[in-house]
Parts: structure tokens; sequence; C-alpha cells
């Protein structure tokens, strides 16, 4: 009988013993997954930083606007109907009074010009506002080109 409750005894402690190292295992394998998920996600964001700075374009006030009171903020390059990125979205700061045209030049990454758009820019000392530049359709301002303001 004492052999009998020995074999149980072993048992028991064998089956706690697999209870205790699947958990472990289990804990082992969460936390694994847990790096992987964060090493993952701090590897797109890598990505997306290192896309976003790719994908910048250079956007240049001449002097003579720059002397007249105008800053830029963020702007945005879309698609418009025809596929290519023609339409740039800029937002202008006003230290000063303006009211007048704007011609924007876009130009590749050989310098070479691709296009040109005009806009009137109005506003105000103190003011801010979004302005876009609606290129023609064939004009495909590509990622890391120039746009001056003139």
């Amino acid at each position: 009988m004492k052999s009998h409750q020995i074999t149980i005894l072993i048992i028991l402690l064998l089956l706690f013993s697999c209870n205790r190292i699947a958990n472990k295992t289990k804990e082992g394998i969460n936390k694994g997954g847990e790096v992987v998920g964060e090493s993952a996600t701090e590897f797109f964001e890598g990505v997306s930083v290192g896309v976003d700075k790719t994908l910048e374009c250079k956007i240049v006030l001449s002097d003579d606007l720059q002397i007249k009171g105008l800053k830029t903020g963020v702007y945005d390059i879309q698609s418009l109907t025809s596929g290519n990125n023609n339409k740039l979205t800029l937002y202008i700061i006003f230290d000063e009074n303006f009211n007048k045209d704007v011609i924007a030049k876009a130009f590749n990454k050989s310098g070479l010009e691709i296009g040109r758009s005009t806009t009137t820019i109005s506003g105000k000392k103190g003011d801010a506002n979004y302005f876009d530049f609606l290129f023609d359709e064939r004009t495909d301002i590509g990622f890391r080109n120039k746009i001056t303001l003139e």
C-alpha cells in the first residue's frame, strides 16, 4: 500500500510540475509576443518616419516674399483626378498685410522645372490660412522635389 501511495504522490508532483512548466512556458510565450509586438511597432514607426523624410519636398520662399512678411507652415501634396500629384496646399502665415498673385514652380530631383501654378494670396498681418496651387494635370510633384514661391 505504501508503494501505491508513493506512486500517487509522484504522479501528483509530476502533474503539478507539468502545470507549472506549462504556465511558465505560456508566460514566456506571452512575454516574447509582447517584445515582438513592441519591436514590430517600433520598426514600422521607424519606417514611417523614414518614409515621411523621404517624401518631403523642399518649399522655398523668394527673398521678396519673405521681405513682404510671408512665412510658410505645413503643406500637403495631393493627387487630383489624373493620378499625378499636382495639387499643393500650403499654409501661409502673414507678418504683414499682403495681396498679390504668387507663382509656385515645381522642380524635379534633377533641378528641372516640371510645372507652374499661380494663386492669389491675400491676408492681413497676424493672419494665416491655407492656399491651393493647382498644377497642370500632367505635372507630377515627386518626392524630394523642390517648390519655389515667387
